[in-house]
């Protein structure tokens, strides 16, 4: 029998998997997706992704640090809501996804995991955070000079359950941004580099959705 522990609105099962969450977040953000749809007369692209920024994507988004999917099932459960939503605008439908995004200047929600994980990582390493540095991250001290001055030291896994633990999954991300990235004065110039990285580094922001 599966015991759920809920906190601060995120269900994770006994075993730390976090699919009853993905469920969850699907089908209130998917529910509201209807509302919308059914609620709006004239549906132009601009009004339908001010609606979905507000409304409907914040359930799909809220907490990921704490429990972002890695199982490829449920990355498509979450993503499939973006999907239908991208294809309520009329003048979209006949376009592919990665097409779609690309004309609403959308990012894939897996991306934005990527984006979210990577932004508290840099509140952490600069002090901007209420969790303390040295309670998830040791910094890299093997004098490697290759790469920018802030990256953290690797641990070793054995087992799933902590390979995905945001403390480890982040590491090999944050390690592969830029200099210019990771020592910006604000968190503003951070997303902002991060969005310039995104189209330069095709390989930093994986996505196994956008197909």
């Amino acid at each position: 029998m599966t015991k759920n522990i809920w906190e601060s609105g995120v269900v994770i099962s006994h075993d730390l998997k976090a699919s009853i969450q993905c469920i969850q977040a699907y089908s209130k953000a998917n529910r509201m997706l209807g509302v919308t749809n059914r609620a709006i007369i004239y549906e132009t692209a601009d009004i339908m992704l001010s609606l979905y920024k507000s409304l409907v994507r914040p359930h799909l988004e809220y907490c990921t640090v704490a429990w972002s999917p890695h199982y490829v099932k449920d990355k498509e459960l979450l993503e499939h809501v973006q999907r239908r939503f991208t294809r309520l605008i009329p003048e979209l439908k006949e376009l592919s996804y990665p097409e779609r995004l690309d004309k609403l200047n959308l990012w894939s929600l897996e991306e934005r995991c990527v984006r979210a994980d990577l932004t508290e990582v840099y509140k952490v390493v600069h002090g901007l955070s209420a969790i303390p540095f040295q309670d998830l991250f040791e910094f890299e001290t093997s004098g490697r000079t290759r790469g920018h001055s802030l990256k953290l030291q690797k641990k070793r896994c054995r087992l799933d359950l902590k390979l995905y633990f945001f403390s480890e999954r982040v590491v090999n991300l944050w390690n592969n941004l830029d200099d210019q990235s990771v020592t910006t004065s604000s968190l503003n110039s951070f997303k902002s580099n991060l969005s310039r990285l995104r189209k330069q580094l095709t390989g930093l922001f994986m996505d196994n959705c956008v197909r």
